[in-house]
């Protein structure tokens, strides 16, 4: 065997171990792995919560209609606003539409959202985006079953941010997890897409 040929085998072998590798974190991520049947997620469950209005939610509240599910916190100062801005934008894009599907807002830190900080800070974005929040042991529990990463992080001025995933979690009718939802792209190819799922 020729040393080109070694270098060939050794470059392939390297490519095929990293795509393995790859697709089996992907596969994790995405709750596809070690599952007990084909379209069985990881991602998502059972929740109970307090929406912006002091009302008690679950997530059977938003069955029937798919769901766009955000975890963020109103203290955020450019994702979170960010994210809700185009969600907001892809709502008007849908236009009576907007009615047939549910977005939700998760606070990863009730601590200071509570129901009426929820409720002053959705107020700046569309009225169909729904805001929950809850004591800690229930963001737990939500930030649990999204698989969701939430850090507080002390700052100088001895306050603090949120380090957190920042993915739009995109569940059919029955809850179940569909796939990340992006927002990159035009509000009306966002709200066509969306619109497969009603």
């Amino acid at each position: 065997m020729t040393s080109r040929t070694s270098h060939i085998l050794l470059v392939l072998t390297a490519f095929l171990a990293g795509l393995a590798i790859f697709l089996g974190v992907f596969l994790f991520a995405t709750g596809n792995l070690g599952t007990s049947g084909p379209g069985v997620s990881a991602i998502g469950g059972p929740f109970a919560l307090v929406d912006q209005n002091g009302k008690a939610i679950t997530d059977q509240d938003f069955k029937g209609k798919p769901l766009l599910i955000f975890f963020g916190y109103t203290h955020c100062p450019d994702v979170c606003p960010t994210t809700l801005f185009e969600l907001s934008e892809m709502m008007r894009a849908l236009g009576k539409d907007a009615d047939k599907t549910n977005a939700l807002f998760v606070t990863v830190d009730p601590e200071r959202d509570t129901p009426a900080a929820m409720k002053d800070y959705l107020s700046s974005f569309d009225p169909h985006l729904h805001g929950a929040t809850g004591d800690r042991k229930a963001i737990d529990a939500a930030e649990k079953a999204y698989r969701v990463y939430a850090k507080k992080v002390p700052t100088k001025d001895g306050d603090y941010s949120m380090d957190h995933t920042a993915l739009v979690y995109l569940m059919d009718k029955q809850g179940r997890f569909v796939a990340p939802f992006s927002l990159q792209r035009t509000p009306q190819a966002a709200a066509d897409d969306l619109r497969k799922y009603m």
